[in-house]
């Protein structure tokens, strides 16, 4: 037998289930490109895009010198606050455990007397989710502006002034999507790819694998036509056979397809009937197999493939653009990812012995406290004073427990990120941004390629979730596991 390209997978390159997805019963598979198919280095693309969007508010006359991108402190799946104007970082709950205002950390007092009795709902006006790793130079810059504005230096003469930390936000947004669409930044890409572009030689044969399996696959992605083929030719050339293109592991090609509305609304079709000039056609009707298309519709895709629902799986990197809207609104299968899953895995494989040991304080400290609280009731029913040399002792035994976890638990509170902890966890919690990929992901994982582990024909099962009183058949009570079903 001909051994496999894919080795037997290590944790980090799984594929994770919150609900059950049986990769048998799929029809058709659908990709987003940037950050999906094609994978970017995050410092190199982040900082341009950073660079470039400085380079757009300066030309607008605001005082942006010296501003610099720090991924170090980036992540996805933070918040930024409209009202105070700051970056902070929730439970699944919304209950906000972590603050930055500008570039400073706010004390856990600042955060309390901020938030207390607050918690975030991504409906309301004052709450923007950054949800993307496109949102890392948007984080950077929002940062050091609110210093700025703070410091009333963001004046420029002749404009009306910036309204608030709203008006901030709302600038910063509108310029980073100018220097996006309005192609110098992908220009800069495309004349040196191997600065930005990360290849995984896995990918060319996971998409060939599920057509040979029987899948429709196609490509969907809202980067323009000139840019994909560049994009797809430099990540996918060096994995093809000889006479392959990139072009033969789609059935279909859709470009600039305006996602979300692409999922939403019943947007035309044009065909690209010069691939070379990128020029388009209008296009009604059933859509031809090998073609490449510009914006249209997703309920056009399943009427040409006969498909529904369930049948297609749809797996991009954006959680409201790909997976959320997707999810919503066709009912289709979602799969999220999540690059820096690999590094978060990793770290936490390292922590393990000290997770462990961590785990083993709480419950000590559980049990501690509990005895304390019966030594108290039993003072307060009896009245023997004698007791109260015993609630000293059991004090003191929780304080030296507290002195042994406070440092582990600092130390699990920078995995992944030094500056704000796992992406996917909020102290032990589940974090907002792991909440919403809860709800929205069928499936997760780091990269397209961890798909050829499981193959076309993988069941990919949910594990059984935990719930709080689980503890009390399995164990004496562990507070770090306690109704968290990860």
């Amino acid at each position: 037998m001909e051994p496999s390209p894919f080795p037997a997978a290590t944790p980090e390159r799984r594929v994770f289930a919150n609900r059950t997805l049986n990769l048998r019963s799929l029809r058709a598979i659908g990709y987003d490109m940037d950050y999906t198919l094609v994978h970017y280095d995050i410092k190199e693309w982040e900082k341009a895009a950073f660079d470039r969007t400085r380079e757009l508010l300066s030309g607008r006359g605001f005082p942006v010198d010296g501003l610099e991108f720090d991924p170090a402190n980036r992540i996805q799946g933070l918040v930024f606050d409209m009202e105070l104007g700051n970056l902070v970082k929730a439970t699944r709950f919304g209950y906000i455990i972590r603050a930055h205002h500008g570039t400073r950390t706010l004390s856990y007092g600042e955060v309390r007397q901020a938030y207390s009795g607050t918690f975030i709902n991504l409906s309301e006006e004052r709450w923007r989710f950054t949800n993307t790793m496109f949102s890392l130079s948007q984080e950077s810059l929002l940062a050091q502006l609110v210093d700025r504005l703070d410091e009333g230096s963001l004046e420029v003469e002749d404009r009306p002034t910036i309204m608030g930390y709203d008006g901030l936000y709302r600038l910063v947004d509108e310029v980073l999507g100018q220097s996006h669409w309005q192609g110098d930044l992908k220009a800069e890409i495309q004349r040196d790819p191997g600065r930005f572009v990360e290849r995984d030689p896995l990918v060319a044969q996971t998409l060939r694998d599920q057509r040979a399996a029987g899948r429709k696959t196609f490509l969907i992605t809202n980067s323009d036509w000139v840019y994909t083929s560049e994009m797809m030719t430099y990540a996918m050339a060096p994995d093809l056979a000889q006479g392959e293109s990139w072009r033969d592991l789609f059935d279909l090609v859709i470009v600039s397809a305006n996602k979300p509305s692409f999922f939403e609304d019943q947007n035309p079709f044009y065909r690209v009937v010069d691939e070379k000039a990128g020029l388009l056609q209008p296009h009604f009707g059933q859509l031809k197999e090998g073609a490449v298309y510009f914006g249209g519709n997703a309920a056009a895709v399943e009427q040409s493939f006969n498909l529904s629902g369930g049948d297609i799986l749809y797996v991009g990197d954006h959680l409201f653009g790909d997976v959320h809207v997707s999810k919503s609104t066709l009912r289709w299968r979602t799969a999220l990812i999540i690059r820096e899953l690999e590094d978060e895995i990793r770290e936490s494989a390292l922590f393990a012995e000290q997770e462990e040991a961590l785990s083993s304080l709480m419950v000590s400290k559980g049990k501690k406290e509990d005895e304390l609280s019966q030594l108290r009731m039993a003072r307060q029913r009896s009245g023997d004073k004698t007791i109260d040399q015993s609630i000293t002792e059991v004090r003191r035994q929780v304080v030296a427990l507290d002195d042994k976890i406070g440092p582990i638990a600092g130390a699990a509170g920078k995995l992944g990120n030094t500056t704000w902890g796992p992406l996917m966890r909020a102290g032990i919690d589940k974090s907002l941004f792991a909440r919403q990929v809860e709800r929205y992901a069928d499936v997760y994982t780091s990269r397209v390629s961890n798909f050829g582990f499981v193959t076309p024909y993988g069941y990919l099962r949910a594990g059984r979730s935990n719930l709080p009183h689980d503890a009390a058949t399995h164990s004496a009570g562990d507070p770090l596991l306690d109704g968290d079903p990860t």
